[in-house]
């Protein structure tokens, strides 16, 4: 298998989870502007949507879209926990929380990120992150992950989006359940490894 990413794009998430996971995944750099590899191929070609990430998976196949690699690459060792089993309400439970991520939170950064955007539009998407953060700040100050006491797919992918968070100047001083969830998210070994692989931190002197 090989992942395509983008430097803290939204595709650190299934790299975390893999390394979560204990999965050796081979990764490609994609330059998301130019859509062209790191090897040089023309990344349209490989993904049509123009995105990472992609998986290329063993028998030649490609998988798009963070939530469906992140269960892909978790069913792969059940026996991390990163995905409940399949056909259990715990994975309707991941599987709600992933789609809130990606279209609530994921989705509404997007705009902050293109120069171009109006600043009452940029004003009214902040806010609209800010009301839906506060759903999560919710459940974070009532569990240390978003699924109960373990941590799964979802606190990978949630890290990656509000990572964004200081890039596009969004105060989250409001939610320190969510500050604190970030803190502790961030201090995991396997996220540690995927952010310096990335050159998103430096490794430890």
């Amino acid at each position: 298998m090989k992942l395509y990413y983008s430097p803290g794009a939204c595709s650190l998430s299934p790299h975390i989870v893999a390394l979560e996971a204990g999965i050796a995944l081979p990764l490609e750099k994609v330059d998301g502007k130019a859509k062209r590899t790191e090897g040089g191929a023309d990344f349209w070609q490989i993904n049509p949507k123009g995105y990472v990430p992609v998986l290329a998976l063993d028998n030649g196949e490609l998988l798009t879209e963070g939530p469906a690699i992140v269960q892909y690459l978790a069913d792969l060792k059940p026996e991390s926990g990163l995905a409940p089993a399949n056909g259990t309400l715990a994975r309707y439970r991941l599987q709600e929380m992933l789609g809130y991520i990606n279209s609530e939170i994921h989705k509404t950064y997007s705009p902050l990120f293109k120069p171009d955007t109006p600043e009452p539009t940029r004003a009214e998407r902040k806010a609209y992150l800010l009301k839906r953060y506060q759903l999560i700040e919710d459940v974070l100050a009532k569990q240390p992950w978003l699924l109960g006491d373990h941590f799964t797919a979802a606190d990978a992918y949630l890290f990656t989006v509000t990572n964004w968070a200081k890039h596009v100047d969004l105060n989250l001083s409001g939610f320190p359940a969510l500050l604190a969830f970030q803190k502790r998210v961030a201090e995991r070994p396997a996220v540690q490894k995927a952010m310096q692989a990335e050159g998103l931190i430096k490794a430890a002197a």
